[in-house]
């Protein structure tokens, strides 16, 4: 498995303990300080990643737990970067199976998009000191800097040509990703949604209406992905998760992965794809026949969205389904997608599933893969 996702793998983000919620709404509140703030952050990551490294995980993640925001704390710390108002409708299908939308906030760029100092550098280097196995960094797709505002949200003086707003946030990726990999980066993922929303009719339609054209909008990003990881070294891991909306137990896009799997399985230069597969929403197994040689799909079989744990039968019925169109050799096994996407811990889901409930689920997953694989 050398230079690929370990066989039992996780997307990143985990339940944040009670202790950790409430002393972010202290910090928000002034009545505690960022000093005071960091400490139960880093007992907090202590405690994560070591129950990680208990069921058996090779590469861990700080859980997320110094984000408010999956995404938007990173994207913040580029320069002329701010929050603003979508444009792009999203819909979500809640966990009753009705349908409500909205148009959430997205990302804006006032200015030229820089790195003009470290975001997640330091983050990492604490992950790295504090575990015995290989840390992994899961960072948000640059695709986010685009894809819910379009043309409008980028400034026309700073970038005339879109080209070039693509080219700087490249650059600005290769800055702090390159100085993580000076750190000891040796597993990155990139968390991205819209390739996901690319497979769902209602997105593509939505796409049309802020004036981008979603056939196109596949292979730009993949394009732009790329160029963001173009100087990460052969020696270190890299991956891409795609999420189809996770918040309150429900979800957003659905449709098969037809429409972005011949771009995104065969054309992005990663070497894992981390592909929830947990329900219907996803389609079947067939567009893992794009993926590419010395590639590996991670099967995101195992959902959190529910506490019920999946039988290891059903589990390995799933993989050996996956094996029509993908050799096992080029197959691993994760849960579906991160356990909180937000300080909030997606209440809806959180009610759902506790922290025990999470372990169970890491735990079905290492046990599971040990069976299909063999030893870890």
């Amino acid at each position: 498995m050398a230079n690929r996702p370990f066989r039992a793998d996780h997307v990143g983000s985990m339940l944040r303990p009670d202790n950790l919620m409430e002393a972010r709404i202290a910090h928000a509140a002034g009545t505690l300080d960022a000093q005071s703030l960091k400490k139960v952050e880093d007992a907090t990551i202590r405690d994560a990643i070591k129950l990680q490294e208990d069921v058996g995980f090779q590469a861990v993640t700080d859980g997320e737990f110094r984000r408010s925001s999956w995404f938007r704390d990173f994207l913040l710390g580029f320069d002329n970067v701010k929050v603003a108002e979508g444009k792009l409708e999203l819909f979500f299908k809640n966990a009753d199976g009705t349908l409500t939308t909205n148009k959430p906030n997205s990302m804006a760029v006032t200015g030229k998009v820089a790195r003009s100092k470290p975001i997640q550098v330091e983050d990492f280097k604490f992950i790295k000191s504090v575990t015995k196995v290989m840390p992994k960094v899961c960072i948000p797709s640059p695709t986010l800097m685009h894809f819910r505002g379009g043309r409008e949200n980028i400034d026309i003086k700073a970038y005339p040509q879109m080209r070039d707003f693509f080219t700087d946030i490249a650059k600005a990726y290769q800055a702090e990703i390159n100085d993580m990999v000076a750190a000891g980066l040796k597993y990155i993922q990139i968390d991205d949604t819209n390739l996901a929303y690319l497979c769902d009719e209602n997105f593509r339609d939505a796409v049309k209406r802020i004036g981008e054209d979603p056939n196109k909008l596949p292979q730009l990003y993949v394009d732009l992905i790329n160029d963001c990881l173009k100087t990460v070294p052969s020696d270190v891991i890299t991956a891409i998760h795609l999420c189809r909306g996770n918040a309150s137990s429900g979800g957003i896009a659905s449709g098969g992965y037809e429409p972005v799997a011949e771009a995104l399985l065969g054309g992005l230069n990663v070497n894992g794809f981390f592909l929830e597969y947990d329900d219907a929403r996803s389609g079947d197994f067939s567009p893992l026949r794009f993926t590419g040689k010395n590639k590996t799909v991670v099967l995101g079989l195992v959902t959190t969205k529910r506490a019920e744990l999946e039988s290891k039968n059903l589990l390995k019925s799933r993989i050996t389904e996956a094996t029509k169109h993908l050799a096992l050799e080029q197959l691993a096994l994760s849960p579906q997608c991160g356990f909180s996407s937000g300080v909030g811990g997606d209440m809806g889901r959180r009610r759902a599933i506790d922290i025990d409930g999470e372990r169970a689920k890491f735990s079905l997953v290492v046990e599971t893969a040990r069976d299909v694989w063999g030893g870890l």
